[in-house]
Order: C-alpha cells, then structure tokens, then sequence
C-alpha cells in the first residue's frame, strides 16, 4: 500500500549536472528533472546508524577471534554516538522548521495561523 504524500514531506532530487550528486541513490534517473525522492536525509540517525556499525564491526572482530573486546565497551560506544546524534537531529530540526515557516511567511498565499502544528488544519 502505498503511503500518502503530504506536501510540506515532498522533496525533489536535484536536477542532472547541478552538483547535487553524481549518481548517487537520490539522483534523477535518465537526467529528468528530478523524481521525488522517498525521504529527506537525517543527520541525526546516520550518525546513530554509524555508532551502531561500529559497535557491530567491534564485537564482529572479537568473535573472528581478530582481537579481543569486553563487554562493557558497547555502553561508551553506543552512548558516545547517541548524545551527538540527538543534538544533530535537534539541530536538523530547527533548521528545517525554521525554514518551513520563512517559506511560509514569504509565500503570497495566506499562511495558517500557526506552522507548530498545534492549531486545526483548515
């Protein structure tokens, strides 16, 4: 089933030669104008996603017998990747709110109430 599009979650892969990738998962195919890409990327979740893969390779070496890890190493590791994550992902979303209501404001169009969320959708 697929799953409903809202537009303030649409995004668009920049359009071929314009720098924004060089084929990469998120660049046009065929050199379109660009297709919409699945989601917008999160910084906060890659760099929990690569704390998390580090601990893997950690205890997948100890259990190759490559050297030897103790068990206690994953809370620093793990832990050590959350706290950064969470403050990339609150700064991502900062930017991102904050640059959803300038969009808002400068829009000719008449803008909600509120661009928190907390108000009723018209």
């Amino acid at each position: 089933m697929p799953r409903p599009e809202h537009e303030h979650e649409r995004r668009t892969a920049p359009p071929a030669g314009s720098g924004g990738g060089s084929g990469g998962p998120g660049a046009p195919a065929g050199g379109g104008k660009g297709r919409p890409l699945l989601h917008g990327f999160r910084p906060g979740r890659a760099i929990a996603g690569t704390a998390a893969l580090a601990t893997t390779l950690l205890f997948a070496g100890d259990a190759a017998g490559s050297w030897s890890t103790p068990w206690f190493v994953v809370f620093p590791v793990v832990f050590g990747g959350l706290v950064p994550a969470a403050g990339a992902g609150l700064v991502h979303y900062a930017l991102r709110r904050r640059r959803f209501a300038i969009s808002a404001s400068k829009d000719g169009a008449a803008a909600p109430a509120s661009t928190s969320g907390s108000q009723a959708i018209r």
